[in-house]
């Protein structure tokens, strides 16, 4: 499932593939992808120059002269590609933007459909009309501690809600938690402002080591917790050594369900709540 490093990566290949053509012609093969009518995308487009490319969470924006914003969303199997010939055009191309000085053809691709096109006034109305929290890689530590601290909510489902913070999918969710030595099941507001950095800072760590790498998994330092999901011995090909803490090699991973998502944690790493000793405030502490 695309997640913000896969779509950062698509934002970027856009950004230098597109930035500065004009879209010639709109081509839809399949209008279940569009959540604007296709008369009035068309109409939107054909015309436009693509001034720039930005990006919010797991939405990408195309910038048009007019300050208005095409909007991608890449559901769960959304890509994105360009082709030259129709004979050449990868499956599954649901949208093409024919552009018209380099005479390619951007193509929005998706297999199981659940992505969406559309248009929108900008990228700030976009945000405001879905409910969407800040990106990911922009929320401050001191923010996302204001947005969690009150919260009687598991953790992991917190950070996976896009209205609190945007970009954050399952495996990268498990991947922060893991780096910052917290189970998933602690509530938001179990969380001690020495925990709040903790988990800013890997979800930075997290993030931008996905984007240098261009969301491939394989290429993750050994010490990511993705190389235990059982589908992946890319960090010790051969053996079943990626399914033990890249920390403590005789502690096996464990998987459960947390907020109905596939979990990974290490129980010695991030200790379950039940075992978890948060320190009380000095000012409580002095009140008692």
């Amino acid at each position: 499932m695309p997640e913000l490093p896969e779509v950062e990566t698509y934002r970027r290949f856009i950004d230098e593939l597109a930035v500065g053509q004009t879209i010639a012609a709109v081509q839809v093969n399949d209008a279940h992808v569009l959540a604007t009518p296709e008369d009035q995308l068309r109409a939107g487009l054909v015309g436009r120059t693509i001034s720039g490319t930005s990006r919010l969470g797991k939405n990408c924006f195309l910038e048009l002269d007019n300050s208005k914003v095409l909007v991608l969303h890449f559901g769960m199997t959304g890509d994105i590609g360009a082709y030259r010939d129709e004979p050449d055009a990868p499956r599954f191309t649901r949208v093409a933007l024919h552009l018209d000085d380099s005479g390619l053809r951007l193509a929005f691709i998706d297999p199981r459909k659940f992505g969406r096109i559309r248009l929108a006034e900008s990228a700030a109305a976009h945000q405001a009309a879905k409910k969407i929290g800040p990106d990911a890689l922009a929320i401050t530590a001191a923010e996302l501690q204001q947005k969690l601290s009150r919260r009687k909510t598991l953790l992991k489902p917190l950070l996976l809600d896009q209205s609190i913070t945007a970009g954050l999918g399952n495996w990268i969710v498990d991947e922060v938690l893991f780096q910052s030595k917290i189970n998933p099941e602690r509530l938001g507001s179990s969380l001690v402002e020495k925990e709040f950095k903790a988990l800013h800072a890997a979800i930075q760590l997290v993030l931008n080591t996905a984007i240098d790498h261009e969301a491939n998994y394989k290429y993750f330092p050994k010490s990511f917790l993705i190389h235990a999901r059982e589908w992946d011995d890319s960090a010790t090909p051969g053996s079943d050594a990626h399914t033990f803490c890249p920390r403590h090699p005789k502690v096996k991973i464990e998987k459960e369900y947390v907020g109905g998502r596939a979990t990974y944690t290490c129980p010695k790493c991030q200790p379950a709540p039940d075992s978890v000793h948060v320190a009380e405030p000095a000012a409580e502490r002095k009140n008692a």
